[in-house]
């Protein structure tokens, strides 16, 4: 069943209510992310019942029932983060924000939960907030002062995508929209994600899986709701995301060794800032074809380079990797699932099959 964690209480789906005066709702100021997840049990499939009646109370939870969410450290790491550089909140506890996404979890009794938590500016006006004071309390707190954000946790059935998307792969077409690298929103998952998903229902109705975004410089970002790797003569490339640029990577490292310019991000430092969203499913990758031994190059990409590679992989928390085969109908390397496409999807599978669990 569809469970809900609102501001410190878990409530049923139809009373997860916030304000009319949130400012998620009359501005767009909040930030989310998705997760997925679980639990093991060998009745996970017949909890919903059980659960029914003891949303008050851990205890009344069946016993051996255990909440698992893929890489949920880094997603939470990933909010904060955008927290803080988006002036939303200097000190959001991941901490708390973690028993609570576990906790959802469990009472939602979902084999496999889309688990999305949503952060907004709660039921206030951010321009009167004195900026010294823009803080929040851990997620387990019950909510109080007005001035609090508004924290959503909610754990719904996640999507099941047709087995022939990742055996066959499918096309990409090219988004009108462009991102914008001097707009410092683009590369964090902010409330305002209305064209994103335009773009998707005009890749859709197109009979295209995603929409491909590009920079106003023609550089490819990613998907509308992913992040890519591109494959040629066995080396993997993947566009610089926020935090990477200028940065000295090693072969297959995820975190920097060291940086070619000191400040970083900072464009008067002559480094142009990042578009790009840093993908959870992308790191993993990352460290998957590390294990393996394989190279793996930031590295900024026209559509040339995507027509021209091998293959093009895309990721994310929801369906892992999904090879795409056709951009705009023309066919990417083979026009099929390649070698690394298949080796990332069987590792995907095996991580699913024995999920890390959290308590």
């Amino acid at each position: 069943m569809a469970t809900a964690f609102l501001n410190g209480e878990f409530v049923e789906l139809a009373d997860a209510k916030v304000s009319a005066l949130d400012a998620g709702l009359q501005h767009g100021v909040g930030v989310f992310d998705t997760m997925l997840g679980g639990v093991l049990t060998p009745e996970a499939d017949d909890l919903n019942d059980d659960l029914d009646d003891s949303l008050d109370s851990p205890s009344d939870e069946p016993a051996g029932v255990q909440a698992w969410v893929l890489d949920m450290e880094d997603h939470l790491e990933r909010l904060a983060t955008s927290c803080r550089e988006l002036g939303l909140s200097e000190d959001l506890s991941t901490d708390g924000l973690g028993r609570a996404v576990l906790e959802t979890v469990r009472r939602s009794g979902l084999k496999r939960a889309r688990v999305r938590l949503t952060v907004t500016g709660g039921p206030l006006n951010l321009l009167r907030r004195d900026p010294g004071s823009a803080t929040s309390k851990p997620a387990t707190a019950a909510p109080s002062a007005s001035g609090q954000l508004t924290i959503l946790i909610v754990a719904s059935m996640a999507t099941e995508y047709p087995e022939t998307m990742l055996s066959r792969g499918v096309m990409a077409v090219v988004a009108d929209t462009k991102a914008n690298p001097f707009n410092q929103y683009e590369s964090h998952k902010t409330l305002n994600y209305w064209w994103r998903l335009r773009e998707l229902q005009i890749a859709a109705a197109k009979g295209a899986g995603e929409a491909l975004v590009f920079s106003v410089t023609n550089h490819l970002c990613g998907g509308c709701v992913s992040s890519a790797l591109l494959v040629k003569d066995g080396i993997v490339r993947t566009p610089i995301a926020r935090g990477e640029e200028g940065a000295s990577y090693e072969p297959g490292m995820t975190e920097p060794v060291g940086t070619d310019q000191a400040g970083g991000v900072k464009f008067k430092n002559g480094i142009l800032p990042s578009a790009v969203l840093p993908g959870i499913a992308r790191k993993w990758a990352i460290r998957q074809l590390a294990t393996e031994g394989v190279v793996v190059k930031r590295s900024m990409l026209t559509v040339t380079d995507i027509l021209e590679a091998d293959e093009l992989l895309l990721t994310n928390s929801s369906w892992g990797v999904l090879p795409v085969v056709q951009l705009e109908g023309k066919q990417i390397g083979a026009g099929k699932p390649g070698p690394i496409a298949t080796q990332l999807i069987a590792a995907w599978r095996d991580e699913l099959a024995s999920p890390p669990v959290w308590g």
